[in-house]
């Protein structure tokens, strides 16, 4: 381990760090120190923690830190890189869990989900110009962390993040939700915890108004893209379905199997446009909302096991 952190050290970073014998953790961060990183003959190079972030290096990324195939954690944040970070380079690093990239400008490929992508269990992409959501997130069924605070995703329409084991709240107060497009919101099965302050759901402005398109001839989220279809599973009525084509004009939120506690924010009453809401297997302690019997066009609604009380709004 060779930790030397939060120093002055400036100048190019030595690239026999990178293969050095027995040298399993590098602490860099925090420095002045500069590019171009070196990543030659490393194949055999046993680092499995590189720690970058807070440098500047002024220089790209180059593919062959791909070489370093024992990585599990690398830290590349606010390192002054120049141009975009191509993200698939990082995908050949088949054994990485932890990958923060915050602060740069990165560019997301938008092809088809690979299985063989590595599983991360954490990523943090905060502030890196993004204006999609990365689709590869699908096939992340091991994700525990994940930021991507700060961008500009404000053309997403679903938003799945269904049993990944992710924790902690869904609210910062610090950070102004964004996302006003949403009309799919699955957050189910996970471990996420808190409140849900009272105008948690004031800017969902897609759900907030009831669509008047015409059901006789359907359009499908999903149709003007030339890379991948929409498809999710939802909870209708009580009744797991897999949807593999989305109706442009069909709403829900799933919060359920989490551990939210304390109210349910009447803000949910401004919803009009909502079609699916379940919010079972939490831990709310309230009256139910009056403004629920705003949500004009629901057509499923699951509040069970809870410790809600009052009467049903009509």
């Amino acid at each position: 381990m060779l930790v030397l952190s939060q120093n002055s050290l400036t100048e190019a970073i030595p690239s026999v760090l990178f293969t050095t014998p027995s040298l399993s953790t590098l602490y860099l961060d925090q420095n002045q120190l500069t590019g171009p990183l070196k990543f030659q003959n490393i194949s055999s190079s046993p680092l499995n923690d590189l720690r970058l972030s807070g440098n500047k290096l002024n220089e790209s990324i180059p593919r062959s830190i791909a070489n370093l195939t024992k990585l599990q954690r690398l830290y590349l944040s606010s390192i002054n890189l120049k141009g975009k970070v191509e993200l698939e380079i990082f995908f050949e690093l088949k054994e990485l869990q932890d990958l923060d990239l915050s602060g740069n400008k990165v560019l997301v490929p938008k092809a088809n989900i690979n299985s063989t992508l590595p599983k991360f269990s954490s990523l943090s992409m905060s502030s890196c110009n993004l204006t999609e959501f990365p689709n590869f997130l699908k096939a992340q069924n091991e994700l525990q962390g994940l930021d991507l605070s700060n961008n500009n995703i404000e053309e997403l329409k679903i938003l799945v993040l269904r049993a990944n084991g992710l924790h902690g709240p869904v609210w910062d107060p610090d950070i102004q939700f964004g996302l006003s497009k949403l009309h799919v919101v699955d957050l189910s099965h996970n471990n996420f915890s808190g409140k849900l302050p009272s105008d948690y759901f004031q800017n969902w402005r897609a759900i907030s108004k009831v669509t008047s398109n015409d059901k006789s001839q359907p359009g499908y989220m999903g149709d003007d893209s030339n890379y991948y279809k929409d498809s999710m599973t939802v909870v209708n009525k009580g009744v797991e379905l897999e949807l593999v084509k989305i109706l442009t004009i069909f709403t829900a939120i799933d919060l359920s199997d989490n551990r939210f506690y304390g109210e349910i924010p009447d803000s949910v009453g401004n919803l009009k446009g909502l079609i699916v809401l379940n919010l079972s297997c939490n831990k709310f302690m309230s009256h139910i909302p009056s403004s629920l019997g705003n949500i004009i066009v629901l057509e499923s609604l699951d509040l069970s096991q809870n410790s809600l009380f009052g009467e049903m709004p009509q």
